[in-house]
């Protein structure tokens, strides 16, 4: 299981000085994928993360601004579970316009999407030429009372759904994830494809 370490610290200074995860993968596509980065550390009580989605203009759904309208855009995604057996799951998707998808689910695919997240995210975003940066902030008092945190340890899922075409609602996306869950169909809601972050 891939891991990764989010450093503790007294005072930010920059987020060049963070532990970066960059071995995303497209692992059902013909297509390279597009660069994506991650960082995250922990200050004051809570987990600050940052996504960095390199590529064109990110392709964005907008209609009602319904929170499922996340699903036909370019985004990025966290999710968290409490054991192997994903019962439950939760399930951060977050678009370029700073738009979040959450829901909670069951395995398989059971999902509540009217379920949500017990704070705000303070989600923050910047669309450039050759990029995108998504920030969030997550509680780590929301985690432990979801059951999420088990001896210094987060099970956590991370991926980008690279939009490549949008007509209307009809999405193409190219499925980008931190850990190859190795099965020959892009699905992240299986437990191979979740890494572990050591806090």
């Amino acid at each position: 299981m891939k891991e990764y370490r989010v450093q503790h610290l007294t005072t930010f200074t920059s987020w060049e000085d963070i532990n970066e995860i960059t071995d995303f993968t497209a692992p059902w596509s013909k297509l390279e994928a597009p660069k994506t980065t991650f960082n995250a550390y922990i200050l004051n009580g809570s987990i600050y993360f940052r996504f960095k989605a390199f590529g064109p203009r990110p392709l964005i759904y907008i209609e009602s601004n319904h929170k499922l309208e996340v699903r036909y855009s370019e985004r990025v995604e966290i999710f968290f579970r409490s054991s192997e057996e994903m019962c439950p799951y939760y399930c951060l998707e977050m678009d370029p316009h700073g738009r979040l998808l959450d829901y909670k689910a069951d395995f398989y695919r059971k999902f509540d999407r009217e379920w949500q997240w017990p704070e705000p995210l303070n989600i923050k975003t910047a669309i450039q030429d050759a990029f995108y940066i998504l920030e969030g902030e997550i509680s780590l008092a929301v985690l432990r009372n979801l059951n999420l945190i088990h001896d210094s340890q987060i099970q956590i899922g991370l991926y980008r759904g690279h939009c490549t075409q949008l007509q209307d609602d009809k999405a193409e996306i190219n499925w980008i994830t931190w850990v190859d869950p190795e099965i020959s169909e892009a699905d992240f809601h299986i437990p191979s494809s979740f890494g572990l972050f050591n806090i």
